[in-house]
C-alpha cells in the first residue's frame, strides 16, 4: 500500500479550516452567543388564555304522512331545536366556564292539538383552580327547569309542571380530575341540592318530592301549606366523556350521582345523558340521544290499569333521534 502524501495547498487549507473558529472568538471576545432555534410550542402545551365565547343552533324536523296506510299508523310534524352557548375564562391556574343549554320540541300527531315534547333550560358555571397538572379545586353551580306549562293529555285543564316548578339547583365545592381534554371527573363530598316548585297547587300536591299540604280536620288538604323548596345535603359525582368514533361521529357522555346523607344514602339519584353526534357536513347534522332518570323522591304514574292515577318509584328513559341544520358561531 503506497503512504498517502498531501500537497502543502492542501495542508494550509485544512489547518485554516480548523483554526478559523478560534480565530473569529479570539478577534471579538465578549461576543454573546448565538441564540436557539425558536422554541417551538408543543400540542400538549395549553395556550387558550383569555376569554373565549361560542355557541351552536340545530333545528330538527320530522314528518310522516299516511294515507289509506293497511298497516296502519299516523301522520305527524314534529320540530326540535336545540341551542347552547358557552364563554370560557383561563389565566394561569385561575379557570371560569359558564354555559346556556336550551332543548325545545313540539309535535303535531294527526289531526290532534299540537303539543310539545321537550323543554329543557340547563345553566351551568364553574370555577377551578389547578394545583397538579390534571387535578383541580373546582366549585360549580348547577339549575335545571323548563320554559312553558305542561299539562296533561288526557286532562288539559290539569297542570303538571311549568316555569321553575320544578327547578333542580345544584351547588357544590370538590375537586375534578382532568387527565385529558375528552375526560373529566369531579366529586363533591359537600353539595346543597335544592328542588323548587314556584307552582302552589302543585306545592299542596307535593309533586317533585316537596312536602305536600297540611290536612285539617276533615282530613282535606289545607290550601297554602304545601312546601315550595325542599333541601338536600349530600355528595355528588360528575363524569364527562367526549370521545371521538368514527370520522364525523363524536359519542358524548354525562352521569350525575347525588347521595342524599341524611335520608336514605343508599337510594342514589341519576341522571345519564348520552348523545351520538354525526356531522354530515358543514351545516348538516344527524344525531341520537338519550336520557336516564332516577330519583327516589318523584313518584311517576305506573300505568295499573285499575288504578290510573296510581304513582310510584320508577326508572325515567327518553330517546329522541333528529336530523336537521347546525349552525355553529
Amino acid at each position: 500500500m503506497k503512504p498517502l502524501f498531501l500537497s502543502f495547498p492542501a495542508v494550509v487549507s485544512c489547518l485554516w479550516l480548523l483554526l478559523q473558529p478560534l480565530a473569529t472568538r479570539a478577534q471579538v471576545p465578549n461576543r454573546a452567543p448565538v441564540p436557539a432555534e425558536a422554541y417551538k410550542v408543543s400540542a400538549t402545551v395549553d395556550t387558550m388564555q383569555g376569554w373565549h365565547r361560542g355557541g351552536a343552533g340545530t333545528l330538527n324536523f320530522s314528518q310522516v304522512s299516511l294515507s289509506h296506510w293497511a298497516a296502519g299508523g299516523q301522520s305527524s310534524l314534529s320540530l326540535l331545536a336545540i341551542g347552547n352557548v358557552y364563554t370560557h375564562y383561563k389565566e394561569g391556574r385561575h379557570s371560569f366556564d359558564a354555559a346556556a343549554d336550551l332543548v325545545y320540541g313540539l309535535l303535531k300527531p294527526g289531526k290532534s292539538r299540537l303539543r310539545k315534547n321537550d323543554d329543557r333550560l340547563e345553566l351551568n358555571s364553574r370555577y377551578g383552580r389547578q394545583f397538579t397538572q390534571v387535578l383541580s379545586y373546582a366549585a360549580q353551580l348547577n339549575l335545571k327547569t323548563q320554559l312553558t306549562p305542561t299539562t296533561d293529555l288526557e286532562k288539559p285543564d290539569s297542570l303538571l309542571s311549568r316555569f321553575f316548578a320544578p327547578a333542580f339547583v345544584l351547588a357544590s365545592v370538590g375537586i375534578e380530575y382532568k387527565p385529558t381534554e375528552r375526560f373529566s371527573l369531579f366529586l363533591s363530598p359537600a353539595t346543597g341540592k335544592f328542588t323548587i316548585v314556584g307552582d302552589q297547587d302543585l306545592a299542596d300536591a307535593g309533586a317533585f318530592g316537596v312536602r305536600a299540604a297540611r290536612r285539617g280536620p276533615d282530613n282535606l288538604p289545607i290550601a297554602g301549606t304545601g312546601e315550595r323548596l325542599r333541601e338536600e345535603m349530600g355528595a355528588y359525582l360528575n363524569a364527562r366523556l367526549r370521545q371521538p368514533v368514527l370520522e364525523n361521529v363524536t359519542y358524548q357522555s354525562r352521569l350525575e350521582l347525588f347521595s342524599n346523607y341524611f335520608h336514605n344514602p343508599q337510594n342514589v339519584d341519576v341522571n345519564w345523558e348520552n348523545l351520538l353526534d354525526f356531522k354530515v357536513n358543514k351545516f348538516l347534522s344527524a344525531n341520537i340521544a338519550a336520557t336516564l332518570v332516577y330519583d327516589d323522591d318523584i313518584l311517576v304514574p305506573v300505568g295499573h290499569p285499575d288504578a290510573p292515577d296510581t304513582r310510584g318509584k320508577r326508572i325515567q328513559f327518553k330517546e329522541t333521534l333528529g336530523l336537521g341544520l347546525t349552525y355553529k358561531f
